[in-house]
């Protein structure tokens, strides 16, 4: 079984061929926690599977390091359509990849053969505390979040997947870490979230820093990015084109209609997985 090791922004993913459906969900979940262990395996934050559709060109799965199932990821998807497109299981520069959280378009940019950036229409966000879900009734913009006694200004949303965005004086002073873990596993969230730290530099400039669902802290988060411009665009503290910078790098993100996103996505080396999906080694 062979696989591709890729990042987008040092948010890294093993990504495999799944078309004869070899894998079944049951066995990806285990597979995933196994190979993405780090340093006792290949490592990764996540695994992408490429399936077959009838709705669109290609269709995506995505698990995160833990086991669990993701509906939307955004580094994930440019590694993703990389992956597809160099392996020629599409021969498209732009085509659409169906996800749990719907059908997204993806646009690639080649250098030679060589796609070296992707842009995604990640879609509009939805501000519906039932959409993300959050337990309550109508939206979460800048409202007070108790966690465990301590205070934060929240605004949360649903980029495909669920998010909850804090803004901070200074990102590097702030326990990402822990406050993070303590908000994903928060019962406002039945389904967990995704925990955005945004400073503000400018009107078309972030820092950025996520703690994601299922994974931790990694370092860049397609969606996350998204929602931390959402919010601000929607508090009204930057425009309609921002460059993010996160842990990784850089990404730059436009609003519109829905939320365009791009950036690189890097093959870092392929390889075999010998014993099947129920005994690799």
């Amino acid at each position: 079984m062979r696989f591709w090791k890729m990042h987008g922004l040092g948010n890294d993913y093993i990504v495999i061929d799944n078309r004869n459906q070899e894998i079944s969900g049951k066995q990806a979940a285990q597979l995933t926690k196994r190979l993405c262990e780090r340093r006792f395996s290949v490592g990764a934050d996540g695994m992408l599977l490429v399936s077959r559709s009838k709705v669109a060109e290609v269709k995506m799965r995505i698990f995160n390091a833990d086991g669990s199932e993701a509906e939307m990821c955004g580094n994930g998807i440019r590694c993703f359509s990389k992956y597809c497109y160099e392996n020629g299981i599409t021969k498209k520069h732009e085509f659409t990849v169906e996800t749990l959280s719907g059908l997204k378009s993806v646009w690639l940019t080649l250098s030679s053969q060589d796609v070296v950036s992707v842009k995604v229409d990640m879609g509009a966000p939805n501000w519906e505390r039932s959409s993300i879900p959050m337990t309550g009734e109508g939206t979460c913009i800048n409202q007070d979040l108790d966690v465990n006694g301590e205070v934060f200004k929240v605004t949360c949303l649903s980029m495909g997947n669920p998010h909850c965005v804090i803004f901070v004086d200074c990102i590097d002073c702030f326990p990402v870490e822990e406050i993070g873990a303590k908000i994903e596993n928060h019962k406002a969230f039945p389904k967990r979230t995704n925990v955005g730290f945004v400073e503000v530099l400018n009107k078309s400039e972030l820092n950025v820093r996520v703690w994601e669902r299922g994974c931790g802290e990694t370092l860049a988060c397609g969606t996350g990015t998204c929602a931390a411009v959402a919010a601000a665009n929607k508090l009204g503290l930057v425009g309609d084109k921002i460059t993010v910078h996160v842990l990784g790098g850089d990404l730059q993100v436009e609003v519109a209609e829905s939320l365009f996103l791009s950036g690189a996505a890097e093959k870092v080396f392929e390889g075999t997985l010998f014993g099947g999906p129920q005994n690799v080694v």
